[in-house]
């Protein structure tokens, strides 16, 4: 090997954070050849994962490691959200989290790639695009083994996790979830409400935020978020709140 192909491979090492993904996309333009990485490939320093992308050999590709990739050399928007981010942000200690299921949000006309989608990683990976949270607001950044991510701040979280209530997201455990988030940001709150295009998840956000009797939730101007009009029922066979006009679980009531 050339002096100035070694450089090349041990300058693109050097700068690998750990267990991260580089897209085979973002390397090509960046100078490194399939043929070159072919090669590098051949001598065992990176790692295929189904052909779209590559891992450091030595290193375990990780979902974040992949989220990395995505926003950093591909710019999309697909990040962890709902439990997942509220896991990420030390948020869901006090609940029993596992890693069977990883749950990852985009905007609606935004697709994972089917190297991420193919991969193995030995939990089921759940991805929703959609639009009904602004696609620029309510987030933050969390590094991991020397990268960094944009992931879902609490309170949009909390919202991705009643987006999916109740039929992939237990209401009790959004209770549960809600409990902890006792310092939320009021004016982030205030933006994402007014913002957020689904009644459903205004209605019970506020519900919640009321049954958990959090002290921010009073600088929440709830006359200016447009909570729709008429009845919504969440599940079937349960309780009634005339305030916010939802119908809810006997389980939730009884907390």
């Amino acid at each position: 090997m050339s002096l100035e192909k070694e450089h090349k491979i041990n300058s693109l090492l050097r700068g690998w954070p750990q267990n991260a993904v580089y897209l085979t996309s973002w390397l090509v333009e960046n100078g490194y050849s399939h043929q070159l990485l072919s090669r590098y490939k051949k001598s065992n320093w990176i790692t295929s994962l189904n052909n779209g992308a590559y891992v450091r050999s030595g290193d375990s590709a990780t979902i974040e490691g992949a989220v990395f990739a995505l926003q950093s050399q591909s710019h999309v928007s697909i990040h962890p959200g709902g439990k997942s981010a509220l896991n990420l942000l030390g948020k869901a200690h006090y609940l029993e989290f596992s890693r069977q299921q990883y749950i990852l949000f985009g905007n609606e006309n935004e697709r994972i790639p089917s190297w991420l989608t193919n991969y193995n990683w030995e939990m089921k990976l759940n991805y929703y695009p959609t639009s009904f949270l602004p696609a620029d607001f309510g987030f933050t950044e969390v590094e991991i083994n020397g990268f960094s991510i944009k992931v879902s701040g609490a309170a949009r979280a909390i919202m991705e996790c009643l987006y999916l209530a109740p039929k992939k997201q237990d209401l009790k455990e959004c209770y549960e979830l809600m409990e902890g988030l006792n310092n939320l940001r009021p004016n982030q709150v205030q933006q994402l409400l007014e913002a957020c295009k689904s009644v459903k998840v205004k209605r019970l956000f506020l519900y919640l935020a009321n049954k958990c009797r959090h002290p921010w939730l009073e600088f929440v101007s709830v006359e200016n978020i447009d909570l729709g009009k008429g009845k919504r029922q969440i599940v079937a066979d349960g309780v009634y709140d005339p305030k916010y006009k939802i119908t809810i679980p006997k389980n939730l009531v009884d907390e």
